[in-house]
């Protein structure tokens, strides 16, 4: 009987759905659409959309404004809708896939479509929903046409071979079905399944079979989060669960066990019987919220430090960040941060594209691909971007020309650079505070609480992104201004605290003209170069610069607020301005020692392009320096240090200025000799000695290292008291006893009893295999 039941009504069911698809059949009406559909899909398909992806997040945007729209026709005129079961539509997005019938369903409880908004939305290609309704809002229309289908609905076809709408409006009485499969006609009948909406609108996908991996529910969930995640409205995607449970009693286990009575047989205890079932759940995808569209007055601290954990991918809360609404010509909302380290690649010229910054439309993902959204030079910076005013539906290729966007990377630009001035106003406010608070406090005061020194940010940024802001000082002339104050730099007086060009300005005696600067491999390196022995004895000020491509910036910045940059190692040093009477003093100094200045460049030749009498060096004998515009020592290290250098180049060699200290004993004793004799070897010999000393002390490479290594070796000689010429000593004798070579002999021989007796145990262990 339970058969027989069960087959009665599985052959109901059948004639029902037949007689609901013969129906169906009749009612439908066919419709061609208003525009030449094939051309304009095939453009869209091809041309606009690459990235089929983009398929979900047009469709869930446009639910979401589906959503939004009825939202605000609720607050005037609330209605309460329900379907046949009596059931509420939800004011959410719902993604179900069924693999078995290859299809993907997106269901929305928005405002819905009528029979003739299908026409007129869907059955034209070129009329968005969102287009219209921002037309229809500029010409004071009441927010209609949100939330309906255009171009963007058709990037459907990207995946699905046939596409059916399923929708219900509340001014309709009628659920109604729109079907295409792309090819210039669509069917427009009422859904034989009745209202299973309430209202809403129900988007169902026969996938093609190369789409099926969007059957697959974490493809869908990886989608939503990268596209939709900051939607408004929840977005679930459907998951199944199957577990194996033991059957429970039924009809036929009561049938069954009765029979077993009557016969009187008894069975052994069998293990319950158990079945697969399957468990449906809606999961929460889009859980993180867009905190950039609230006020920054209403978000705490750790709330941005999540936010970028989320976005960045990251485990460290940010070093800083900004949020800001820019308005104007083109308006949007934005938060930049600053990561507390700076990455391994950050200069990897690999990279066609940065994906540092997310861009969003009206909260739905566009794009994180741009190939100079920011410089690169801030390509450090993470962040997010979310306009109204750029269009939705665009491919990234014709983003990239959007005047829109041009704008919004100008500010975004300007807003970044506020930013790292920021960090750098903060930390110069804090310092003063600190200073007031020790000029406050009385002598012999005790405080009771020790508070905790706040830690700067400002030098932290400088180590990790220093060489980035360095970078934007060469590419970005247009900000060149900006980026300059932002410079740091240790100096002779500032100790380890770092300082900008502004405070050496404001530091700089009355008398002083000039900023002055050394450039350098390290601090300590600096710190010991005669080119610093002047400035230090007339307490001037000199900048310490230690990376490589500080020789390039100061290429590109020759002033600040009116003050040249000068470089101690080239020639024409003026640390103060002279007098007529120490100019005067120079020039008879020059001409008493210009027999001596000749005779070192006869002597040193094409070593060097001139020699004088310095006014920079106190306490060396002599330095090396460059010619005004000339390539520095270090610069020419920088150079040949290149992977990519040509070792023939010859155009880039540093030329070399030998520049002498006439009161040091040294020089003051050659001249002498000299005087006397023109030719006196010794003399040659620690001039030359003297100048590779200055080359390699004012960091230039030497160009005969073996002849150098010789002559320190023959001073070495004559300072000990030894003939410079003198040769190798003749080496003692050393004698064995007979006694040390017996023992030694005798160790050789226990060696050879030893390895004998190993030997003779090795037959022993072979025997006792044997047996």
């Amino acid at each position: 009987m339970a058969l027989g039941a069960r087959m009665w009504r599985a052959l109901f069911l059948v004639a029902t759905v037949l007689l609901v698809t013969t129906t169906a059949d009749v009612a439908k009406e066919k419709h061609d659409f208003k525009s030449d559909v094939s051309k304009m899909l095939d453009i869209i398909i091809h041309s606009l959309y690459t990235n089929r992806n983009i398929f979900l997040r047009e469709v869930i945007s446009n639910g979401s404004d589906a959503l939004d729209k009825i939202r605000h026709m609720y607050l005037t005129e609330p209605k309460d809708p329900h379907n046949k079961d009596g059931e509420a539509p939800n004011m959410d997005v719902r993604i179900r896939a069924d693999k078995e019938a290859a299809t993907l369903t997106i269901i929305d409880g928005g405002v819905g479509m009528t029979k003739e908004d299908l026409m007129n939305s869907l059955g034209s290609l070129g009329s968005s929903g969102t287009k219209k309704f921002l037309e229809a809002m500029q010409d004071g229309g009441d927010m209609n046409m949100i939330g309906q289908f255009g171009v963007g609905f058709y990037s459907v076809f990207l995946v699905a071979d046939t596409v059916k709408v399923a929708t219900k409006n509340d001014d309709s009485e009628i659920q109604w079905v729109w079907e295409s499969t792309a090819d210039g006609t669509y069917e427009l009948y009422e859904d034989p399944r009745g209202n299973t909406l309430g209202r809403g609108t129900e988007l169902t996908l026969e996938l093609k079979k190369d789409a099926h991996e969007y059957l697959e529910t974490e493809k869908l969930k990886d989608i939503v989060k990268q596209y939709s995640e900051f939607i408004h409205f929840p977005i679930y995607v459907q998951t199944s669960k199957t577990e194996t449970v033991p059957v429970e009693d039924s009809e036929e286990a009561e049938e069954k066990e009765g029979e077993e009575g009557e016969e009187g047989e008894e069975k052994e205890e069998k293990e319950p019987e158990t079945k697969e079932v399957t468990t449906y759940n809606w999961d929460l995808v889009n859980q993180n919220k867009p905190i950039w569209t609230r006020k920054p007055a209403d978000i705490e601290k750790e709330e941005y430090h999540n936010f970028y954990k989320a976005i960045a991918k990251e485990g460290m809360d940010p070093m800083w960040y900004t949020h800001f609404n820019a308005e104007g010509e083109v308006e949007f909302k934005s938060i930049l941060f600053i990561p507390s380290k700076a990455p391994t690649n950050i200069f990897d010229t690999g990279a066609s594209v940065m994906t540092n910054i997310r861009l969003y439309v009206r909260r739905v993902f566009i794009t994180d691909e741009f190939k100079d959204l920011l410089p690169r030079y801030l390509n450090f910076i993470k962040g997010v971007v979310d306009s109204d005013d750029l269009p939705l539906n665009v491919s990234r290729e014709l983003l990239q020309e959007s005047r829109i966007l041009k704008i919004i990377k100008k500010k975004l630009i300007r807003k970044a650079l506020s930013m790292l001035k920021d960090i750098a106003d903060e930390d110069e406010k804090d310092d003063d505070d600190e200073e007031k608070e020790e000029s406050d406090k009385k002598e012999g005061e005790e405080e009771e609480e020790q508070k905790e020194e706040k830690e700067l940010v400002y030098p932290k940024f400088w180590k990790e992104f220093g060489k980035n802001l360095r970078l934007g000082l060469i590419e970005d002339s247009t900000n060149r201004a900006r980026l300059t104050k932002l410079l740091r730099y240790q100096s002779s007086k500032s100790g380890d605290k770092l300082i900008s060009l502004e405070d050496y300005v404001d530091n700089m005696a009355d008398e002083q003209k000039s900023i002055f600067y050394i450039v350098g491999e390290s601090v300590e390196q600096i710190k010991a170069s005669p080119l610093l022995e002047q400035a230090i004895a007339q307490d001037v000020e000199v900048l310490y610069m230690t990376d490589a491509i500080d020789e390039y910036v100061v290429g590109h910045v020759t002033e600040f607020s009116g003050k040249k940059l000068v470089s101690l190692a080239k020639e024409g040093l003026k640390l103060k301005d002279e007098t007529d009477t120490e100019k005067k003093i120079q020039e008879k100094r020059k001409e008493a020692w210009e027999p001596f200045t000749k005779w070192l460049k006869t002597l040193l030749g094409d070593k060097i392009e001139k020699a004088t009498v310095s006014k920079r060096v106190a306490t060396s004998p002599c330095v090396l320096v460059s010619p005004q515009y000339g390539v520095t020592a270090n610069m020419e290290r920088i150079m040949k240090g290149q992977a990519l250098a040509d070792s023939g180049q010859t155009m880039q060699t540093a030329k070399r200025i030998m520049e002498i200290n006439p009161r040091h004993p040294v020089v003051d004793e050659l001249r002498r000799r000299v005087k006397d004799d023109a030719e006196d070897a010794a003399a040659k010999d620690a001039a030359i000695l003297m100048y590779e000393v200055a080359a390699l002390r004012s960091g230039f490479q030497l160009e005969d290292t073996t002849s150098f290594a010789d002559r320190m070796h023959k001073f070495m000689k004559v300072s000990l008291n030894l003939d410079a010429d003198a040769g190798l000593v003749q080496e003692e004798e050393y004698v064995i006893d007979e006694e040390e070579e017996g023992e030694d002999e005798g160790d050789e021989g226990d060696e050879g009893d030893d390895a004998e007796e190993a030997g003779e145990e090795e037959p022993k262990e072979e025997a006792k295999d044997e047996l």
